[in-house]
């Protein structure tokens, strides 16, 4: 299809088709096609798209971008893409959303929590690629996957005020502990709306194990989440035949919540996973 084409379908998804779709989704946050125009566009540029596109964005953008942005107006018209979360991303990297605004640190007694730096990446790594602490996720994750998903947990910060923060202890990066809203829904009461549903999340390496960072790390995290971010209850999983984490999970206070199969963890035993859920305090 030309370069005309495309444009043309592009002002049909965001002047007709996604608006049209709105009158079914009445919890979609936007209903308007310069709101669905902004979402879809800042989110093909990285950032506000004014910032590297001059108006008008349909006849300027280059058509690898136009193309990203329109393949992601059929993933939300689809719902394979989660239109409050791109929303809040787009409010947030236009100063545009009200988040609480996150300390630098956290500290704890002989430990750190903290924001993340580029330093951090090359040890995440090395967590990430140790069989030991990955042993109840499906693969070890590549450095480059690992970078991205550093970065990816730094800008949560950003974004909704809080994530999982970066655990310093003997001035040395040893894991990660806190909390981040769920990307997508899973099959257990509560996760229909991901957006709205807060993870507690830790990962520390071996030789940082039996020290009680997660447990402390956590309810330092969780205190934070409540007084400063207003998170009136959170959840927890892990594979079933995870007791380490699970005790984890009890220390805390936590409640069992049942057990779910994970759409994303390949048939096996790490497939079954276990619910955990907490209400924190107003």
């Amino acid at each position: 299809m030309s370069a005309a084409g495309r444009r043309a379908v592009w002002r049909d998804l965001v002047e007709r088709r996604l608006p049209e779709a709105a009158r079914d989704h009445r919890d979609w946050p936007v209903r308007l096609d310069h709101c669905f125009a902004r979402i879809l566009l800042d989110h093909a540029c990285g950032g506000p798209w004014r910032d590297s596109v001059p108006p008008p964005a349909h006849a300027n953008l280059p058509p690898d971008r136009l193309e990203a942005a329109i393949a992601l107006g059929e993933a939300v018209i689809a719902g394979e893409a989660d239109l409050r979360a791109l929303n809040r991303r787009s409010l947030a990297w236009r100063g545009k959303l009200r988040v609480a605004p996150p300390a630098k640190s956290l500290e704890g007694h002989g430990f750190l929590l903290r924001r993340w730096t580029r330093d951090d990446e090359a040890a995440f790594a090395a967590i990430n690629a140790d069989p030991e602490v990955m042993a109840y996720f499906p693969t070890l994750f590549t450095e480059d996957a690992s970078r991205a998903q550093a970065r990816r947990i730094d800008a949560l910060f950003a974004e909704d005020g809080f994530g999982p923060w970066a655990v310093e202890q003997g001035g040395r990066f040893v894991g990660v502990v806190g909390a981040a809203r769920m990307p997508h829904p899973l099959p257990f009461p509560g996760s229909e709306e991901p957006e709205r549903s807060v993870e507690l999340i830790w990962r520390l390496a071996r030789d940082a194990w039996g020290r009680g960072l997660a447990t402390r790390g956590a309810r330092l995290a969780l205190a934070d989440l409540s007084a400063r971010c207003g998170i009136d209850a959170v959840v927890a999983l892990t594979a079933a035949g995870n007791r380490r984490s699970r005790g984890v999970m009890e220390r805390l206070g936590m409640t069992f919540a049942g057990t779910f199969d994970h759409p994303a963890v390949p048939d096996g035993p790490l497939r079954e996973h276990v619910l955990y859920r907490l209400d924190l305090p107003a």
